[in-house]
């Protein structure tokens, strides 16, 4: 995943699927910490091992996968047989109550947070280095990422759904609410209200690359998207959260641009370009592709777009300043 190449790479490559761990009589689902313990040796394998195919996650046995997943089944069923044993919570217990399995996101959340600021740790200090580190970085680390998000379905199915039933997701009726009660009319009725909320959540949608009449594959791509583009108090399915945490982790102190000391910056004014610096380390590295480096239009190309892909896909939005100059390269072949 990171700058270790070369042997080690090729011959972890050639290493089986991880086998399933000795759990002796200890029950993985007994607790929290017992689960994770038995969960962890497979997110390290899938999403940190070195692997010679950035775009394929290393395997778990079929044992070791079916094991994870009993036990994720077993945890959930006894949190929600302890919480239906309980007496009638109060309202105060009711605020108090942590839903069933927000235990088990949040360390997953706070893993990728790990794992994304380790990748940021290990990037290269010259700026002209920095995107040839990034993608297969990002490659392999999405790969990952959507092997767990499949490991783990049961947590979107059990957990995340829930939270977005509850609206708590991505998009939530307030977001939406204020621009769709200015269009309700008297006697509309509970039909056409969902209709317009429906018609503003495509709107969104469409921020994000998808078009009306689109086909399944493309809706829940530009989900994807949105999702991971998200707050992080909104619950997201596991893919998004990971990609969430590469934007928040990874990607956006790249793009951040450093405070210059003893200056203030009037209002309005741009930040410093070409070699006057700073700019976002990102920023720098972006000119450096597309004006400098002494490369073949088609690999610049080539190294735009997949750049272009990524920050789409963990949610920098379109607007941003380097998505249009990235985009405004690969339509017209200019960088300015």
């Amino acid at each position: 995943m990171s700058k270790g190449k070369g042997k080690q790479v090729e011959t972890s490559a050639l290493l089986p699927p991880l086998p399933n761990p000795s759990a002796g009589s200890a029950n993985p689902s007994a607790s929290l910490s017992s689960l994770w313990g038995y969960l962890l040796p497979a997110l390290d394998h899938i999403v940190r091992s070195p692997t010679n195919n950035a775009e394929k996650a290393p395997a778990i046995d079929i044992s070791y996968h079916m094991g994870i997943h009993t036990a994720c089944y077993n945890y959930f069923t006894a949190q929600s047989e302890a919480a239906n044993g309980r007496p009638p919570p109060s309202a105060a217990d009711r605020v108090k109550r942590t839903p069933s399995g927000t235990d088990l996101y949040e360390h997953l959340d706070k893993y990728y947070a790990e794992v994304a600021r380790e990748l940021l740790l290990g990037a290269p200090e010259d700026d002209s280095n920095l995107i040839q580190y990034i993608l297969p970085c990002f490659n392999r680390y999405a790969a990952g990422a959507h092997s767990v998000n499949r490991l783990l379905n049961y947590v979107n199915r059990h957990y995340v759904k829930r939270a977005i039933d509850e609206d708590r997701g991505w998009l939530t009726l307030n977001d939406i609410f204020d621009a769709v009660a200015k269009s309700i009319e008297d006697g509309d009725t509970r039909e056409k209200i969902s209709k317009k909320l429906k018609e503003r959540r495509t709107e969104e949608l469409m921020k994000w690359g998808y078009e009306e009449g689109g086909t399944t594959e493309q809706l829940a791509q530009a989900e994807l998207h949105a999702e991971a583009a998200s707050p992080l108090d909104r619950v997201v399915p596991l893919s998004a959260l990971a990609l969430r945490r590469f934007r928040t982790e990874f990607m956006e102190p790249l793009l951040a641009v450093p405070k210059m000391k003893g200056k203030k910056k009037r209002p309005g004014a741009a930040v410093l370009s070409s070699s006057g610096l700073p700019k976002g380390r990102l920023a720098r590295a972006i000119r450096e592709l597309l004006e400098l480096q002494d490369l073949e239009v088609e690999e610049r190309k080539r190294l735009a777009a997949e750049l272009a892909t990524a920050l789409r896909a963990i949610g920098v939005r379109n607007g941003h300043p380097l998505r249009k100059k990235l985009d405004k390269f690969l339509t017209t072949g200019l960088s300015t």
